[in-house]
């Protein structure tokens, strides 16, 4: 049995603790943190109901100081992940971490540092490579069906105006990122799929960084248009580009296109695109396409054939995916947040090597370094750390395709 502390009890975190830690009999839930005392309250009237006995703290230093504590899993604001993790891996204490971007590369260096030197088990839980559609996708390139993959890209696009805008109201950190900051902030949700698929830090890795940022204009005229908006809202020059282009280039010759689109009106979609010599994937409208199925593919009547056509290779799916339950897909994100989180405990439990490993967490979040610095030099290529140390070339990959 693992004892676990959640820290971060906003809209994200109590969302797990309700539909997937506490669901997961593996866990007790022993200690919560969070800054505000409501949310506290919410969070242990949840932990009763589910038979468990927790205690609160506002303090994450205190909270970690729990007796017989053996994990912590890490839901605040973007800039206390690093912070809190790391504390928690000098006292040996497993981390399972939310996404989210970093601030320094020193940060992403310190974070390698500690776990390297106290070999705690940690973890980034990036939900988004445990998707049904990412994980078919990355199945059928394991099998060679796309031949060699040459191009890969995706976005986190979601229409976040209203939440960043209200940010101070609803106490969200997303308004102060927003205002103070200009690079993709948060660029896991596509590229962590996507490194996986390559073999980022597991015989390739990622060389450098591009990034692009158009004019911010979206935020500030959606709040010009809200009767409800406050002063400080209105008063606010965002510096956050409305949508941001990042290219990453490959060691082993590949290309990557990232977007991040979060200020304009839009439906949600994560883009996710797979092109190979054989043949290639595009989420939207999730297709599939071999080279010689089709002699008229540039025909609009092919697309309107083939829509969805993917959902005819689910024989390709890990067997998890195939014998997916309704329990599983209720827990978030259609099943990926239940997958993920099983994916951490059930490595804890048995002592295995984590998934998505400190060298992806550092790479990944150093994109978002990377990409603002990249943006203020007009699109310079920034070179992205070997936080791995070489040990990249020889490391076996780590296929999230088994669970």
């Amino acid at each position: 049995m693992i004892n676990a502390c959640v820290v971060g009890l906003g809209k994200r975190g109590f969302d797990l603790l309700k539909c997937v830690l506490l669901k997961n009999k593996d866990l007790n839930i022993v200690a919560v943190c969070d800054v505000y005392e409501d949310r506290i309250e919410k969070a242990l009237e949840q932990v009763k109901e589910a038979g468990q006995n927790a205690k609160g703290f506002t303090d994450y230093k205190e909270a970690l100081k729990t007796e017989n504590l053996n994990a912590v899993y890490v839901f605040t604001d973007w800039a206390s992940h690093t912070d809190i993790a790391i504390h928690a891996m000098k006292k040996g204490i497993a981390v399972a971490s939310e996404v989210g971007c970093e601030y320094s590369l020193e940060n992403c260096y310190e974070l390698v540092r500690v776990q390297e030197e106290t070999s705690t088990p940690y973890m980034l839980v990036e939900n988004c490579c445990w998707g049904e559609s990412e994980l078919l996708i990355t199945s059928m390139a394991r099998k060679n069906l796309f031949g060699t993959i040459v191009h890969c890209s995706g976005s986190y696009s979601h229409d976040l105006r209203n939440e960043v805008a209200y940010g101070h109201e609803t106490r969200h950190y997303r308004f102060d990122n927003y205002q103070r900051r200009c690079c993709d902030n948060y660029p896991t949700h596509d590229l962590g799929p996507i490194a996986k698929l390559l073999d980022i830090n597991r015989g390739n890795r990622i060389l450098t960084v591009s990034s692009f940022a158009s004019k911010a204009a979206g935020l500030e005229e959606y709040i010009k248009d809200r009767e409800d908006a406050t002063e400080e809202m209105k008063n606010t020059t965002f510096n956050q580009g409305d949508i941001i282009t990042t290219v990453l280039t490959c060691q082993n010759g590949e290309t990557i296109l990232l977007r991040l689109d979060t200020t304009l009106p839009r439906s949600y979609g994560r883009d996710f695109t797979v092109r190979g010599t054989k043949g290639m994937y595009t989420q939207d409208p999730n297709l599939i396409f071999f080279d010689g199925d089709e002699e008229n593919i540039d025909t609009v009547q092919f697309l309107k054939d083939n829509i969805d056509n993917a959902a005819k290779y689910k024989e390709h799916l890990p067997d998890f995916w195939k014998n997916v339950t309704p329990e599983a897909r209720e827990a978030g994100h259609d099943g990926m947040d239940w997958f993920a989180y099983k994916a951490f405990s059930d490595a804890l439990i048995k002592g295995d090597e984590m998934t998505i490993d400190v060298y992806d967490a550092a790479t990944w979040m150093a994109v978002s370094v990377l990409s603002e610095i990249s943006i203020s030099q007009g699109g310079a290529p920034q070179a992205m750390p070997d936080f791995t140390k070489g040990k990249w070339i020889k490391r076996p990959s780590k296929d999230v395709c088994k669970l």
